[in-house]
């Protein structure tokens, strides 16, 4: 079965196309600068249809849906209802799941009679605990607003995980693992025997780590005192908040880890800085979960950073289970989010 794996961005589609179930990956690519002024692909359908031009006979497609609120707690096979429901999210995503949806739609249009499979990224985290996921703001904002935790990169983290699994030569379900995905976007995952019982990212991928460009866990009150003391509007807090802090801000010229690293070895402090405070939040956080799960089996590092940065991965475990009878297996886990939604889209598919 050749299940076509669809990454529908706000101006992009990225694709991988797969022989399943024997997981060959047939080809792959990417359309960019859809409806941006000057480029010829006006929409979603016109690039998707490019893409289709360069493929044969798609049994199935997958896509991957940021948000699915508390609606989906597993991926589903796509009808009216469900594209009700994850346009109902939209309010919870208003960046993503638009694009999600306009890449459904255009699949519906261009493969009509063919099955399609939402992956969401919030389903992994269905299993965290209401302890875990409630907010310390007025329960009633939580039951009008669904204003919890949600967690994101569940794809990620579940694929990893279950590599991890695999390597170790145990069952997911016998395990404690902690797994990091550390990129641009950064997150930790706390999973104890297969299911997720907390995560860093939060109500939005804001919060948690320091990431490239996002601040991750701050005051709350700095916003508001932000806000009085430059004038800033919602907007202009916003994109502070998620675009001009983290590395970038902290160091004050880059969100690469590899430009930091090269500057540290040059003697620049503000890139000492933005490293040591990232290290530091990483190890905080995987202290905790370790302490929440009662040990550690496995820590598992994957993204840009998780998987090639060894000194930073080096400072992250420095010192880090020397009070452990028992340490966790460190490995590195390249992820594949797109093998994870089309091995979920064949098991919808074949039945």
């Amino acid at each position: 079965m050749n299940i076509l794996v669809i990454n529908s961005g706000s101006s992009s589609i990225k694709y991988k196309f797969f022989k399943m179930p024997e997981e060959n990956l047939i080809s792959k690519g990417v359309i960019e600068h859809i409806g941006e002024k000057g480029s010829s692909i006006k929409d979603h359908y016109r690039g998707l249809k490019i893409i289709l031009e360069g493929i044969n006979h798609v049994d199935a497609v997958g896509h991957r849906v940021v948000h699915g609120g508390e609606k989906f707690r597993d991926p589903v096979l796509i009808d009216k209802s469900v594209i009700r429901k994850i346009r109902e999210c939209s309010t919870l995503a208003p960046l993503h799941n638009p694009a999600n949806l306009a890449g459904i739609l255009s699949c519906k249009k261009l493969l009509p009679g063919i099955k399609q499979a939402a992956v969401f990224d919030t389903a992994f985290y269905q299993t965290i605990p209401d302890y875990a996921y409630i907010y310390g703001l007025p329960y009633d904002y939580y039951r009008k607003f669904g204003i919890r935790k949600y967690g994101f990169h569940g794809t990620s983290h579940e694929y990893v995980a279950n590599e991890a699994a695999g390597i170790l030569g145990k069952p997911l379900k016998a395990l404690k693992v902690i797994t990091c995905h550390l990129g641009n976007g950064c997150s930790v995952t706390a999973i104890d025997k297969g299911r997720p019982i907390d995560t860093s990212m939060g109500f939005t991928p804001l919060e948690g780590l320091v990431m490239g460009t996002r601040c991750g866990d701050i005051d709350p009150s700095l916003v508001t005192y932000l806000m009085r003391k430059k004038r800033f509007n919602i907007s202009q807090i916003d994109g502070i908040l998620n675009k001009e802090s983290g590395l970038k801000g902290i160091s004050g010229f880059s969100n690469d880890m590899r430009q930091l690293n090269k500057k540290l070895k040059e003697g620049n402090a503000r890139a000492r800085l933005a490293i040591d405070i990232f290290v530091y939040r990483v190890k905080k956080y995987i202290g905790a979960y370790t302490l929440v799960m009662d040990g550690c089996d496995a820590l598992v590092f994957t993204g840009g950073i998780g998987e090639n940065q060894k000194e930073v991965r080096k400072k992250i475990c420095l010192g880090m289970f020397s009070a452990l009878k028992k340490k966790p297996e460190v490995l590195i886990v390249p992820t594949d989010e797109e093998l994870m939604i089309a091995r979920r889209a064949y098991r919808l598919a074949k039945i």
